[in-house]
């Protein structure tokens, strides 16, 4: 493809050594652009997401360093690059904990069991006030709401039972959180939106298509209108 187009436009060619490293290139980028896009998406913004991202981002960089010929010290920069921004976050327990308590990762993100220790610790350590303060809640609109609900109560699980559920359940959905509420209200408590302006930045980006200087004198409820359906066209 590339010689047929460079051939017709009279252009010089590329060398076989040339292609070859905007082949590797490509490879080596590829993941971090991955990367980019899962932890600037509009769908998955907990921050659960963001140790198991650069963890796996990391593995797969350090896979490339090994059989890479032209590109190693560019994957040096990006590991290096990675380790100064993200090097506590990946060893902070409440980050760790929150990658755990999202259904698509739980256990499976990593192999470091010292990683996985720490987040499981912090887990354990706060699921007994979330359980206590889930069955003061729960028992109190029991009794107000059904006589006969002491006859059907049940003691609440373990904090340890809770957690072993939760990990050994086989689905990856928010069901499986949803079927157990203190497991549930902590993973609630910790996975917050990730602070990304990926999402406002497009939003002013569309609308400046929209507000051009031929359009200066647009009014307001029709400029809304407009940004309203140019963001939504998947839906019409």
């Amino acid at each position: 493809m590339f010689h047929a187009v460079f051939f017709f436009s009279s252009l010089y060619r590329f060398t076989p050594v040339e292609l070859a490293f905007l082949a590797e290139y490509a490879k080596t980028m590829s993941p971090v652009a991955k990367a980019l896009d899962v932890l600037q998406g509009e769908t998955s913004v907990q921050m659960g997401w963001l140790v198991p991202t650069i963890t796996l981002l990391r593995t797969k960089l350090q896979h490339l360093h090994v059989a890479s010929k032209f590109c190693e010290p560019l994957i040096a920069a990006l590991l290096s690059g990675l380790e100064k921004r993200f090097g506590e976050m990946l060893a902070d327990p409440e980050l760790i904990a929150a990658a755990i308590l999202v259904p698509k990762f739980k256990t499976c993100w990593t192999s470091d069991d010292n990683i996985l220790k720490l987040g499981l610790d912090y887990i354990r350590s706060h699921l007994d006030c979330q359980t206590e303060k889930y069955v003061s809640e729960g028992s109190q609109s029991s009794e107000e709401e059904d006589f006969f609900s002491s006859l059907k109560r049940t003691g609440p699980l373990k904090t340890t039972q809770q957690l072993d559920t939760y990990l050994g359940c086989p689905g990856d959905t928010v069901q499986v959180l949803k079927s157990i509420p203190a497991v549930c209200q902590l993973s609630l408590k910790l996975n917050t939106a990730l602070p990304a302006s990926a999402a406002c930045e497009r939003l002013f980006n569309v609308a400046g298509l929209i507000f051009r200087p031929r359009r200066a004198c647009i009014g307001s409820k029709n400029f809304e209108n407009q940004l309203l359906l140019r963001l939504n066209k998947a839906y019409w």
